[in-house]
């Protein structure tokens, strides 16, 4: 792939990448186009939702469209730290200690139902999360370039899991939930699982390299100063709001401008609008506040934080100067 990267080559590439994904996940067009902008906003992805609505193949289907190495950690309660990051084993034969990298050195790595381990070994993806290293008995080890970590959880109520503690759950770019398939896109997984499993016939579409020009184009996007303002605003509304214990923090406001920039590039613009920062608000955000009790009580049949996002983005003034 050249490099700088055309819009044109940007825009068929990405493309690939979807219609790849989208042979395997039928009928969730933004969870898909969510797993991209995850990729190449250099973020992380989080899915949440009851089992079996297709967390895990998503996660799947977007590894096996790269030609990157992938690793798949099955978080349960007995999973250790060393298991992710590696361990220091003694050679008896040199008498020194050798590193044995653990499964999050990867490209992608599929943390496949995250919050069913202890917090303690949830803790063990922050410091590979945020800066792309792991330190073992005081050595750090740089993990591969491009990284991304598509995790899996399931709701609170489900038996056996945790709660993800408020660092880790800050480590993700995106948040989003896979929903039920409609009728017609069920029917159609029946008749396509039927004697195989289509990600089984899945092969990469792009290479590593590739999709390092890809996040190199979508870097190349601008955001104008209103633009900038207009995302410190929402994220200092939330800080403010008496409906949230917990607002989002400097890195919910720098990874919502950089999802922005991919979420541009993909429509075909070189900049970003307005829009592009509304429409990501939600997932960047909502998983990172903390409502309040009060606000908890009062929407006791659902999130109360979506509501209050959409209170916050009417109350925040819209720029009008964006190029």
């Amino acid at each position: 792939m050249p490099d700088p990267l055309t819009p044109e080559r940007f825009q068929q590439t990405t493309d690939g990448i979807v219609r790849s994904v989208a042979s395997v996940i039928d009928g969730k067009p933004h969870a898909v186009r969510m797993a991209l902008v995850a990729l190449l906003a250099e973020g992380h992805l989080l899915i949440e939702d009851v089992p079996g609505v297709g967390k895990t193949v998503l996660a799947r289907a977007v590894a096996a469209s790269i030609d990157a190495r992938v690793r798949r950690i099955q978080f349960t309660p007995d999973l250790l730290p060393s298991d992710v990051t590696g361990v220091s084993v003694f050679n008896p034969a040199t008498r020194e200690f050798t590193f044995t990298p653990g499964a999050v050195f990867a490209n992608i790595v599929i943390a496949d139902e995250i919050n069913r381990s202890s917090p303690k070994t949830q803790s063990a993806l922050l410091e590979a999360m945020e800066e792309r290293q792991v330190t073992v008995d005081g050595t750090s080890h740089t993990l591969p370039d491009p990284f991304l970590v598509v995790a899996t959880q399931n709701p609170l109520e489900m038996e056996g899991t945790y709660p993800l503690p408020e660092a880790q759950r800050d480590r993700f770019m995106l948040r989003i939930s896979m929903g039920y398939p409609d009728a017609q896109a069920e029917a159609l997984m029946l008749r396509q699982r039927d004697t195989e499993n289509p990600l089984a016939a899945l092969r990469p579409v792009v290479s590593v390299e590739e999709v390092a020009a890809l996040i190199r184009f979508a870097r190349s996007v601008h955001v104008a100063p209103a633009i900038e303002e207009y995302a410190v605003a929402l994220a200092q509304a939330t800080r403010a709001h008496p409906d949230l214990r917990l607002g989002a923090s400097p890195r919910a406001t720098l990874q919502l401008v950089r999802a922005a920039k991919v979420w541009a590039a993909l429509d075909g613009r070189s900049f970003v609008i307005p829009d592009d920062v509304t429409d990501l608000l939600e997932p960047v955000f909502a998983h990172r506040l903390i409502p309040s009790r009060s606000a908890s009580g009062a929407h006791r049949a659902g999130d109360p934080v979506p509501p209050i996002l959409e209170k916050i983005a009417a109350s925040v003034r819209v720029p009008l100067a964006v190029r």
